[in-house]
Order: structure tokens, then sequence, then C-alpha cells
């Protein structure tokens, strides 16, 4: 769950009546793609969060009763096997994607590729921006071909790779390819060589895959909502994400801070520790990012500011979570005034832009 700035209460989103704009559009059977966390198990000595990516009931309830709000049908397809058996028997006239996948490197560009397969239109990222963006070491190797800022890093396969590396200390570790901060903890920012050692040892044994090693940012954190496509992609907020009681240079945003948020967060959305002029640097560098990679739809790019107050990318997902209580980018879209049910048509709208042939 998600801190709320003061004042603010959260509250379940409930339907609201449809603008001009939205009476507009055609009632679609929208099918709805994913996996459940309670319906999955993880194998034998799996770390605690192996499961943290999936989504819950409450997700998909929030979800559908805003497709309803909007005027379509929504219906629930589930993932894997389930979805592929179900879209063959009764095609929706769109899938609102929200499956993780599973297994694989390349798991998150599972359902889209089937999408694309079976030529049923889809909302979200294709499958080559979500397989490139779940790869943190190719996403940074591609923005910095684009000119985008972003730590310095290194890719640690082996512990005896350690001793090839040539970045400064303080430094950052953390799995190559899992999302929902899947890996990130408080001892990730590392300040010695003993501690680099145990956290490139706990990535490669837990997690069973190259560890990033970067540069850490001691500055402001702050995520970017980003919806639309190619040159018609917009920014929708900058929200900063701050600690409660951290030392904002020694703060990671990771699995303790998330499971813990009333204590260990502050969410800020306008930031509230930023210029105007660096909240336009963040925006332009996650917006760079997010064209850069191809994404579609939406997407919630993640910013850290170094010394001198320049943002840096650090990482995107182009599959946000959108729990209605607890998703970061449905925090920011309320704090700046945006509800659930205006976020998921902007969802479905920017994936309408695409189909004419739904519209």
């Amino acid at each position: 769950m998600r801190a709320v700035a003061p004042g603010r209460t959260r509250r379940r989103p409930q339907p609201r009546g449809r603008t001009t704009e939205e009476c507009s559009l055609k009632a679609l059977d929208i099918g709805i793609a994913y996996e459940l966390r309670a319906e999955l198990s993880a194998p034998a000595g799996a770390p605690i969060d192996a499961l943290e990516e999936y989504d819950s009931p409450d997700t998909l309830d929030a979800l559908a009763g805003s497709l309803r709000a909007l005027g379509h049908r929504p219906r629930l397809l589930g993932g894997g096997r389930a979805f592929l058996q179900a879209a063959l028997q009764a095609p929706p006239d769109l899938v609102f994607n929200l499956s993780e996948g599973r297994a694989t490197r390349s798991r998150e560009a599972q359902l889209p590729a089937v999408c694309e397969m079976l030529d049923i239109p889809c909302t979200h990222s294709d499958p080559l921006a979500m397989a490139l963006s779940l790869d943190k070491a190719m996403t940074k190797r591609v923005l910095q071909s684009a000119g985008l800022r972003t730590a310095e890093f290194r890719l640690v396969e082996a512990l005896c790779d350690i001793e090839a590396l040539d970045l400064p200390f303080p430094l950052f570790v953390k799995p190559l390819g899992e999302g929902s901060s899947m890996g990130v903890r408080t001892t990730s920012r590392v300040a010695d060589h003993a501690a680099l050692e145990r956290e490139v040892e706990r990535c490669l044994r837990d997690y069973r895959q190259p560890a990033l090693v970067e540069t850490y940012l001691g500055g402001v954190e702050a995520t970017v909502g980003i919806t639309g496509c190619g040159a018609g992609a917009r920014v929708l907020g900058v929200m900063e994400i701050a600690p409660a009681q951290a030392p904002v240079e020694q703060f990671v945003y990771g699995l303790e801070s998330k499971r813990n948020w009333r204590e260990l967060v502050r969410y800020h959305a306008p930031p509230a520790n930023l210029t105007s002029s660096e909240c336009a640097d963040a925006a332009n560098v996650a917006l760079g990012a997010y064209r850069a990679l191809g994404c579609r739809d939406i997407a919630r790019a993640d910013v850290r500011f170094d010394a001198k107050g320049r943002a840096h990318f650090m990482e995107i997902n182009p599959l946000p979570g959108i729990n209605p209580i607890t998703g970061d980018i449905v925090v920011m879209a309320g704090l700046l005034g945006m509800n659930y049910t205006a976020l998921v048509g902007a969802i479905v709208a920017a994936a309408l832009a695409r189909y004419p042939q739904l519209q």
C-alpha cells in the first residue's frame, strides 16, 4: 500500500457519469488479461517477493467497474493458457492487459505477442518494448545511445566479476530483470566491498539472474506517469517519492518501504522538494525514455537526481500496477485530481487511437 498526502484520505474509487467524449465511444467487449497472486505458488526456496508483481481481486474489481462506468462490457480472461483458450473461443474487441506473464526473461511480452498473433487489439506496449524494458541493462544501453542521462552501471554475472568493477562507492545492486521492486531492499545501497559482495551474491542466488550494479544517486527520487503513443505521448504528472524518516541521500524505495509505507514513505504530487525546472527535467528524461523504447498507452518511469540537480533515468514500467489503493500511478493521478475511472479511460482512449476500426 502507499502513503497519501497530508489531509488526503484514501477511498475506493466510485464509478462516475460519463463525459460527452466518453459517451461518443462505442461500447466494447473488453477482455481483461491478468494473473492473480493468490492463484500462483512460488517455487521452494523462492524469495519473499517472488509473486510481488501479480495482481489482486481488488484490482480486477476496480478495473471492471471503471470499464462499465465508461460504457464497456468487461470480461475476465485470465492469463497464460486460460487466456489463450478464452481468446480463441470468443475474441474480445480489445484486451486490457494486466498480464505479467510467467517464468521467462521476456514474460511481459507473452500476452501482447499472443494478441499480435491472433490479431486482437491490446492495450499497453508491444512485445518488443515489454521485453526490452524488463532487461534493465539493455534498457539503459538503448537510452544511453539516445543521449539520455542514466547512472553508470555494470553487469555482474558471477561473484568473480566484482573484482573488475571500476565504479566508486556508494553503489546500488538489484536483479537485472525484475519488476515491482523485486530484489530491492534497504541493503541494496552498498558503501563497501563486503556489502557489495553480499548483495550481488543475494541477487545471483535468490533470483538466478545477473545483478545490475550502478552508481547510487543521492538526490530526490520521482516517478513520472506518461500516456499516449509516439509523438502524441504526454506526461500525466510527476510525483516525488520522499522518505519519512531516512535521509534522502540514503533512501531506498524497495520492498520494506512499500510494505510499510505509512511510516516510511511520503508522496508529493506536485513534488515538494523539486523546482519547476527540475520537474521539467524529470518529465523530459521520462518522456524521452518512453519514446525511445517505443512504449505506448501508459507507463511509469522512475528518475533520481544527482548532486548537481540533474534527473537520471532509473527504470521504466510499461505495465504499471493499477491497484486502486496501492498503484504508484494511481496514487499520483489521485493527488493531481484525476480519479481512477479517468485514468482507466485515458489508457483505453490511447489504445483506441491506434485501432480506428474500434472507434
